[in-house]
């Protein structure tokens, strides 16, 4: 087990190790026949607004299936950017539009009502990401740290001390060390502190639904925002310092944008989709299984049009040399003459590689050689070399060798279904429910592309994760609601749209049905997140993830803050080094404290102590430990004010400390427990009003 792992746990509850695995996020990008129309064509109206009717935009004909018969799209698939015979010039702003709703050109400017109706949804998606802030921001601070944000929130706080960070695979992406040091000065470290990267992103995320606009309807890009912003799993994970909802997060936008450009012919989206990507890179490794599977998707996607196309009765030849004559036309659409486009487009494509280049090299440059290079170009090499090859490497050899991976498979996809199903179950009924109204055309238009990719992006992440992961952990789960929220979303807004369509017809009936699936599906995603919030009870271990201690630790730990604080003598706090009752191992026992100065921490057993070195660091506490083979009378013949002993170890430990009180807290979920002594004249000193805890029960 490599050093940083932590404590596994029974079969049937998720790891303590939150090392976390490679995972295969995965999510297919548009094909490329999906098809920028020119440079100077198709633009988006008003501020950056398009084309709709009063349902919204469906998918373009450019983009894949008609309606009818599943087949794809004839030669009017493919815009011709030479002479722009399948779209209609704007006279009034120059650019080619078409309407994505009807499939059909359209010229001039759209209706008033359809860009004030364009606003109100830019403002309800608006709207909706201001509710989704609110919900990860409130008591941010108010629920204990996991184990896992512990052991990076003590190498954050190491860093910020010391100047010194180096790229480390097994605790992820260089992300949070980087932007949580920066906020470190603005802030004081805190728990809120140091989720509220995660929180921001993740309360911002709903955002993303906006750059769908054209392939989606108004009410599906409302539930999308939605979906994305109350989802229980997704809420909870944005308020824990972790990197699943960053990446998810800047992985969607980086589509979005790439979407975007497809959708408005406009080259400039590259850069801030170049940015994204590059922001995901630097938060976990898995965000080259997103690209990879978007790829792949968008593979599906070409050879679904080209099924299409061979059902029509057209040759596979003649579908190339369309697709080809196509793309040859879309590489000229970029400027007056065809060296015009294509300078605009290498350079377009070299401005994104430098952006995506810049940010990977300066989150995984190693701290302080980056600054030291910035005064000596002489060392930008070896800089730019670490942080990218040299990274590259750390990341195949931490987790490329397969070892993380060595599980059976059926329990971990099982494990991963529950968290779904407890953790997304409106969003699952949703999703089913949206696949089955576009596939099918119930609505009258045929499988759009934007559905059927997210949906393969699900199934494949639903699939591939109990393969990559190598620990049972819920935060997983969060890569496959992602990519369900776009099935779930359409499936959301037939509902809505439904309900509209039956109040106008003065169908009661069918009105009561919809608004009853809706607030069965509001008042679930409520339920559940009333019931995980800050949560760190073992009955909601289907979301919650193993190695998590109870509340009750947390105001305890700040007492031991305050008892170190006003300590001046030797040790503030003493860790029982001990074995476990099956005898396998050490617990709490550090060889040589100082080697936790800088990563990696020396052994053998700090991270059994996770959380609390979080606490500890931040408190400034003086920490020693025992070895766990040395009598009780002789680690304990001259104590600090503060032991941290093992459970097992409690009467041992009490019959050898006079005049201390004693906590004992969960220390994960289930099955550990951990015993907090604090002297009680120390006690009564700093916190008064705990001393009447002192009773030696479980607080």
């Amino acid at each position: 087990m490599s050093p940083d792992e932590g404590p596994r746990e029974p079969r049937d509850a998720p790891s303590a190790a939150a090392d976390d695995r490679s995972e295969t996020g995965s999510g297919p990008a548009e094909s490329a026949d999906d098809g920028f129309d020119d440079d100077t064509g198709s633009a988006d109206v008003a501020g950056d607004e398009l084309d709709e009717t009063d349902n919204g935009p469906a998918e373009s004909a450019d983009d894949g299936f008609d309606g009818d018969n599943g087949s794809a799209e004839a030669a009017s698939d493919e815009l011709d950017g030479d002479s722009g015979s399948d779209e209609v010039d704007d006279a009034s702003t120059g650019h080619d539009r078409v309407d994505y709703t009807t499939s059909a050109p359209v010229a001039g400017d759209p209706p008033a009502a359809a860009r004030g109706r364009s606003r109100r949804v830019l403002l309800g998606v608006v709207a909706v990401a201001a509710v989704a802030l609110a919900l990860r921001i409130v008591a941010l601070g108010g629920r204990v740290f996991h184990w896992d944000e512990g052991r990076v929130g003590y190498w954050i706080l190491r860093y910020h001390e010391t100047g010194v960070h180096t790229y480390r695979p097994i605790v992820h992406g260089p992300f949070l060390p980087i932007v949580n040091d920066w906020l470190f000065v603005l802030l004081p470290a805190s728990d809120f502190s140091a989720r509220l990267p995660v929180a921001v992103v993740g309360g911002l995320l709903p955002l993303a639904a906006w750059l769908f606009r054209e392939r989606l309807r108004d009410t599906e890009v409302l539930a999308l925002a939605a979906v994305l912003a109350l989802n229980p799993l997704v809420v909870y994970y944005s308020r824990f310092m972790r990197n699943d909802v960053l990446v998810a997060a800047f992985a969607v936008v980086a589509l979005g944008l790439v979407v975007r450009g497809f959708d408005t012919g406009r080259l400039r989206y590259a850069f801030p989709a170049a940015a994204s990507l590059g922001l995901a890179f630097t938060t976990k490794a898995n965000a080259i299984l997103y690209v990879l599977c978007f790829l792949g998707a968008g593979a599906l996607l070409a050879d679904h049009r080209l099924i299409a196309a061979r059902a029509r009765g057209e040759s596979g030849r003649a579908v190339f040399a369309r697709w080809r004559a196509a793309l040859a036309g879309r590489l000229r659409a970029h400027g007056p003459t065809t060296g015009a486009s294509l300078g605009r487009l290498l350079g377009t494509a070299a401005g994104s590689v430098l952006i995506f280049l810049g940010i990977v090299v300066f989150f995984y440059a190693p701290r302080p050689d980056l600054w030291q290079a910035l005064g000596n170009p002489a060392q930008l090499p070896g800089i730019l070399d670490a942080g990218t090859v040299g990274a590259a490497e750390k990341l195949v050899d931490t987790w490329g060798g397969g070892s993380h991976q060595d599980h059976p498979y059926l329990p971990y996809l099982a494990d991963l279904a529950e968290t779904l199903v407890y953790g997304a179950p409106a969003v699952l009924a949703f999703a089913l429910l949206g696949v089955v109204v576009d596939r099918y055309g119930i609505r009258g238009e045929g499988p759009r592309e934007i559905v059927t990719f997210a949906t393969y992006w699900a199934i494949a992440s639903l699939f591939g994760y109990p393969i990559a992961t190598d620990i049972q952990a819920p935060w997983a789960a969060v890569h496959v609601v992602v990519p369900l929220a776009v099935p779930a979303a359409v499936g959301v807004g037939f509902v809505v749209d439904a309900a509209r369509e039956a109040l106008a017809a003065r169908d009661t009936v069918s009105v009561g049905l919809a608004a009853l699936v809706v607030l069965a599906g509001v008042s679930g995603a409520a339920a559940g997140n009333a019931a995980y919030f800050n949560s760190t009870d073992e009955a909601d271990k289907q979301v919650l993830q193993w190695a998590q201690p109870e509340n009750s630790l947390k105001p305890t730990i700040e007492v031991v803050g305050e008892v170190s604080d006003a300590n001046d003598d030797g040790a503030d706090v003493l860790f029982v080094g001990t074995r476990p009752p099956s005898g396998d191992g050490e617990v709490f026992y550090v060889r040589d404290e100082s080697s936790l100065r800088t990563a990696p921490p020396g052994g053998p057993a700090w991270h059994d102590r996770l959380p609390l070195p979080w606490y500890l660091e931040r408190y400034g506490a003086n920490v020693t430990s025992s070895p766990p083979d040395a009598e009780p009378a002789e680690a304990l013949a001259d104590p600090p004010p503060v032991v941290i002993a093992k459970d097992y170890d409690r009467n041992a430990v009490s019959a050898e400390l006079s005049g201390y009180a004693a906590f004992e807290h969960k220390f994960r979920l289930w099955g550990d427990n951990v015993v907090v002594f604090i002297e009680r004249e120390e006690l009564r000193r700093v916190a008064p009003e705990r001393a009447a805890d002192a009773s030696g029960e479980r607080t």
